[in-house]
């Protein structure tokens, strides 16, 4: 029986923006932009503010977490003291600016997202089975996209400052009573400090770079029982990074948030025990 064939002609590249899907592919990418924008917006206006980043009214004990540790700084909890005599007079000073850096950088080349902002951001691509802007691909080898790989030595800076912000719960759970001494107790903000360490907690531990790290890098995980406990630990974490990613993200915001507002007077903190 005679078949008779065909060419069919395959489209090399698709336009920026064109695809055959028929949902809306667009709707994530564009929550993803303006949930990082608005982070990024708030966080860069709170470092520069200088101000209400710590709050003391009735006894309480609260840094927030976009100034913890405050090295240098108006509040006591600074470790060093005021603003050095060293530090340029012509340059905005923050202790947030001292300190920003290493969580930012832990976030900022986190795999969970550079998946999600390369895509928001840069349509690279807008989605999956969407046509993109660029006529390449380079990946994370060339310039500047290389320095995506110290990711993991960012991670080393994200696990101590879990120990800076659980410090800055322990204070928080001791408060200033009129006399000088203190007591142990308990508010709102405690609350709000603790479960953002918690979930910042969930987020880094579930680091990809600590999974390698704690056993990914064995060839038989079956001869390091302690390794794989741990291991297993951490990929149970990893199978919610973008939850934790998106939730650690909103709890470091919304403490700061809670901390101005209560130094500003706009909120009152209720002491609960």
């Amino acid at each position: 029986m005679a078949t008779t064939s065909r060419s069919i002609p395959l489209k090399v590249k698709r336009s920026f923006g064109e695809t055959m899907r028929k949902d809306a592919w667009w709707v994530q990418p564009l929550l993803v932009l303006l949930g990082l924008g608005a982070f990024i917006v708030y966080s860069n206006w709170a470092a520069f503010q200088n101000a209400h980043y710590w709050y003391s009214g009735g006894g309480a004990n609260y840094l927030s977490p976009f100034y913890s540790p405050e090295l240098f700084g108006q509040s006591e909890h600074a470790v060093f003291g005021p603003k050095p005599s060293w530090f340029p007079g012509w340059l905005p000073f923050s202790p947030a600016f001292l300190i920003l850096w290493a969580p930012g950088g832990f976030r900022l080349t986190c795999y969970y997202y550079r998946g999600a902002y390369y895509k928001a951001f840069w349509g690279d691509p807008a989605n999956c089975a969407v046509g993109e802007p660029r006529n390449e691909y380079r990946g994370e080898r060339w310039f500047p996209l290389v320095f995506q790989n110290i990711h993991r030595y960012f991670l080393y800076f994200a696990l101590l400052f879990l120990i800076f912000l659980s410090y800055d719960v322990w204070l928080a759970l001791w408060w200033d009573n009129a006399d000088g001494s203190q007591s142990f107790g308990v508010g709102v903000g405690t609350l709000i400090l603790a479960l953002n360490v918690v979930l910042l907690a969930c987020y880094t531990l579930g680091c990809h770079s600590l999974r390698h790290l704690i056993g990914g890098k064995n060839d038989e995980m079956s001869k390091k029982p302690v390794s794989k406990k741990c291991y297993d630990c951490v990929s149970n974490l990893n199978n919610k990074h973008q939850l934790f990613a998106w939730a650690s993200l909103f709890s470091v915001g919304f403490s700061d948030v809670y901390i101005r507002l209560c130094s500003m007077g706009i909120f009152t903190d209720f002491r609960i025990f």
